[in-house]
């Protein structure tokens, strides 16, 4: 008779009887995670669970097994139906032996290598070194006008002593003879068996019987370079400037990797920057506004001269094309804007005051003519 023991397949991965492919592949993924020997090594419930779950996904991942198991339950494959290991759809005694052959849906193992990256033997050929980053903090003016500067940069590098490969000169490493240099083992028997990295070699193939004295074994030795790096023009914070070359030592005669200056812009007194453009302010008297004199401003390429437009405003913002960052690694530059601000003259003498009465009298103006007071009441 069927098991009575086995908890429903759709129960183990938590779905019901329409749950679509995606869906069992995604719940599948889900459970293996968390069960996976890998992540619990010792656990036998988290085992047993691994083992439940593999058999609940190998059944409702393939269809003929899936319409056999919605009709007849876990009897579908019981040897008293005449359904034992290898035949019928049947039989779990082979079980990942069987399940490997065949793939699976999508291939079990190729799930779980991307659930948990690739286990065992490690890439034999050269290896480029990681990519480094370090932080600098520049001027706006160095970020206006681009610079040259001197980075102190402490690194690791190949070992010149042995050219990078760990091994005493006239000596090389030798052939694992745990894993016989495949750089991987397997674990586990029967159905629960799975590949892992080589506890001798830890997944090279190889081992080093006679290590370089000078990096013990490692092929790198730490190195202190002052090195000149050009940041050009329109870098902004974050901004990265690459540095090839510089980065860590590769591995097995692999390149180094690349260094990454990112760039900070210190805050200006004067200017604000938004993106490539420049935000100032200038301040104005009520003569030069009212008259549309010309004056002078900061600008990034000097002081300059600047007509302002008869009777501008307080606020009013005046556009300086291109005059403001260039932008990085093209051509051409953001602009500069200038906010007017007109300065209300104080501590008038009594012929400033008369002045200006006269003027009221002669160019009279009610600058609140436009305002609707409806609905407010005088107090």
């Amino acid at each position: 008779m069927a098991s009575t023991t086995k908890r429903d397949y759709y129960e183990v991965l938590g779905l019901g009887k329409g749950a679509s492919e995606a869906e069992l592949k995604k719940a599948f993924r889900k459970f293996a995670r968390k069960y996976h020997p890998d992540v619990n090594p010792g656990d036998k419930t988290a085992e047993q669970k691994f083992k439940e779950l593999n058999e609940a996904y190998e059944v409702l991942s393939d269809a003929k097994k899936r319409q056999q198991y919605d009709q007849f339950g876990h009897a579908a494959f019981d040897q008293s139906y005449g359904t034992g290991p290898g035949q019928g759809y049947g039989g779990f005694s082979q079980g990942a032996e069987s399940f490997r052959s065949s793939g699976g849906f999508g291939g079990f193992e190729d799930i779980l290598g991307n659930l948990f990256g690739e286990r065992g033997a490690r890439p034999r050929g050269p290896q480029k070194g990681e990519d480094a980053t370090y932080a600098v903090e520049v001027d706006l003016e160095d970020a206006l006008f681009g610079k040259t500067m001197q980075v102190d940069l402490r690194r690791e590098v190949a070992c010149a002593a042995c050219s990078g490969s760990g091994s005493q000169p006239g000596t090389k490493p030798q052939t694992c003879s745990t894993c016989k240099g495949a750089g991987s083992v397997s674990q586990g028997r029967g159905f629960m068996q799975f590949s892992q990295a080589c506890p001798t070699c830890h997944g090279e193939g190889r081992v080093n019987p006679n290590p370089c004295k000078a990096c013990n074994g490692s092929g790198v030795v730490p190195k202190t370079d002052r090195i000149n790096v050009k940041i050009p023009a329109g870098v902004d914070n974050g901004s990265k400037v690459r540095v090839a070359g510089m980065g860590g030592a590769g591995a097995k005669g692999g390149p180094s990797g690349d260094l990454y200056i990112i760039t900070r812009v210190r805050p200006h007194t004067y200017f604000e920057r938004k993106g490539d453009n420049l935000y100032s302010e200038a301040q104005v008297t009520v003569k030069e506004a009212a008259l549309g004199d010309r004056i002078e401003i900061p600008a990034i390429d000097g002081i300059i001269s600047m007509s302002l437009p008869q009777g501008v405003q307080t606020g009013q913002q005046l556009r300086l094309k291109g005059k403001g960052v260039p932008h990085l690694g093209g051509s051409g530059a953001g602009d500069h804007y200038v906010t007017i601000k007109v300065v209300t003259p104080s501590g008038l003498t009594d012929r400033g005051k008369e002045l200006l009465l006269e003027l009221d009298r002669l160019q009279p103006a009610n600058p609140r003519a436009g305002v609707s007071f409806k609905g407010f009441r005088k107090r």
